[in-house]
């Protein structure tokens, strides 16, 4: 019984281990910002004008 909790613990243990590491791995200062969003005070539309007919 103790050898299949300690299986369990390992198998756990792996699972977070792999989830932190594709959550953090790469990252040298956090969340990346999108270089398409609009800049403050200016309207998205401005950036792409629709198309004249």
């Amino acid at each position: 019984m103790g050898l299949i909790l300690l299986e369990a613990l390992a198998a756990g243990l792996v699972f977070i281990l792999i989830i932190w590491w594709t959550m953090f791995s790469g990252r040298n200062k956090g969340e990346l910002h999108d270089d398409d969003e609009p800049e403050a005070g200016r309207d998205a539309n401005d950036r792409n004008p629709p198309p004249e007919t």
